[in-house]
């Protein structure tokens, strides 16, 4: 697959790195996912082709495409692909492992990409291996230099070794939000004119939809259309989870069961005492917890919320508060990080740590038609501003640019 890359039509050769396109998809995932959908339907791209961490890949698209038809039938692949998730999440968590990785893994990739000096390679999923052509990062956050403390050591160690290869071989950096931007610009010392500002997409499938199509799902799931709140991201320390569950459980009882808080996402790093708390909440018929909803039914999942709230402590971006919008929903989010640039003057913005404030916006969210009304249409003329066609042709000027 590695051979010379010019195109004599004047047409782009990329290289995506693909490792983060596997089920199931979560943000970065996703975005890879897009980006390569829209790549190789795009008339300026001749060529695209697709690497993982060390070695090519013949088409992720497929692959994903497999897990999810398997899982949607209940076979083997969804159990092998948890097992998979489950594996590299121990290995994460690891500190020798990361580190036989990030001394193997780079070298082999550059060998492997050695003669590709005429194509553009783009990784997606922040790390970049020794390329002798131009190359592109993404750079989603910088959680692990602002918030150490909301990772696993071994993470933060890998990531602050890794970043200073990512930056001496990138030739361009491109972030989600505005504000990553200029985090990168002063962490790092990054000349400002070789980082850009590119920001995500939502897909067709979240809008609103009516209460009758959305009925039997909901119903499988204990839920009923316009009578839940909604959460959907991974459950761990940065997510403030924590803090939602305080701000929910000072409502009246009668409004937590009429409206109870749904909680959708896998269990992430340092969760076992929010998922106590959980449990402790649905034990008492305020809340429930779905764990990882696949593709097919999240865009149902949000179109029969009532409200959604997502008071993350950061986001690079924060894809869940865009789906909820595009979906119709009025949206409780946090004012920090990337989230305002986000929502704009579509939705309500909290400090993440004001229980008091979060539990009055709640109340009023779930309570008042009007207001519910005026948020919705605000939030879907907010959401259509941000597609993926946009993304990925933004994505292709860069690569222009170089």
């Amino acid at each position: 697959m590695a051979d010379n890359g010019y195109r004599p039509d004047g047409g782009l050769d990329v290289i995506l790195q693909a490792d983060a396109i596997r089920p199931p998809l979560t943000g970065i995932g996703r975005y890879a996912a897009e980006l390569a959908k829209g790549l190789r339907e795009h008339a300026d791209v001749s060529r695209l082709r697709y690497f993982g961490l060390t070695s090519w890949i013949e088409d992720p698209l497929r692959d994903l495409s497999a897990g999810h038809q398997s899982g949607r039938e209940g076979g083997g692949q969804e159990s092998s692909q948890s097992w998979k998730s489950l594996i590299r999440a121990r290995l994460a968590s690891n500190r020798l492992a990361v580190r036989a990785f990030g001394g193997i893994g780079p070298p082999l990739a550059g060998w492997r990409l050695r003669r590709e000096s005429e194509s553009v390679y783009h990784s997606p999923n922040f790390l970049l291996p020794p390329v002798p052509g131009r190359s592109v990062a993404t750079i989603h956050d910088l959680s692990h230099e602002l918030f150490p403390q909301f990772h696993p050591a071994a993470r933060v160690e890998y990531m602050r070794r890794a970043m200073p290869n990512v930056l001496r071989r990138a030739t361009h950096l491109v972030t989600d939000a505005e504000s990553v931007r200029q985090e990168v610009i002063q962490c790092y010392g990054w000349p400002a004119d070789r980082v850009t500002t590119v920001p995500l997409g939502v897909d067709a499938s979240f809008h609103p939809r009516d209460e009758s199509a959305l009925a039997p799902w909901l119903a499988s799931q204990g839920l009923r259309a316009n009578g839940y709140c909604l959460y959907v991201g991974t459950i761990e320390p940065r997510k403030n989870v924590d803090s939602l569950l305080s701000a929910y459980g000072r409502l009246p009882i009668a409004l937590r069961k009429q409206f109870p808080l749904v909680l959708a996402g896998g269990a992430g790093w340092r969760s076992d005492a929010t998922h106590e708390r959980i449990r402790a909440a649905v034990s008492e018929g305020w809340a429930h917890y779905l764990s990882f909803v696949p593709q097919t039914y999240l865009p149902l999942l949000y179109a029969g919320a009532r409200v959604f709230v997502f008071p993350s402590y950061y986001e690079g971006f924060g894809l869940p508060v865009l789906e909820a919008m595009a979906s119709g929903l009025p949206v409780l989010t946090s004012n920090v990080s990337s989230l305002p640039e986000v929502v704009g003057g579509a939705g309500r913005m909290i400090s993440p740590d004001d229980v008091v404030s979060m539990t009055s916006e709640l109340e009023g969210l779930l309570c008042h038609e009007q207001l519910r009304a005026h948020m919705s249409n605000a939030a879907l003329a907010r959401a259509s501003t941000f597609t993926w066609a946009r993304c990925v042709d933004a994505t292709i000027g860069v690569y222009r640019a170089l």
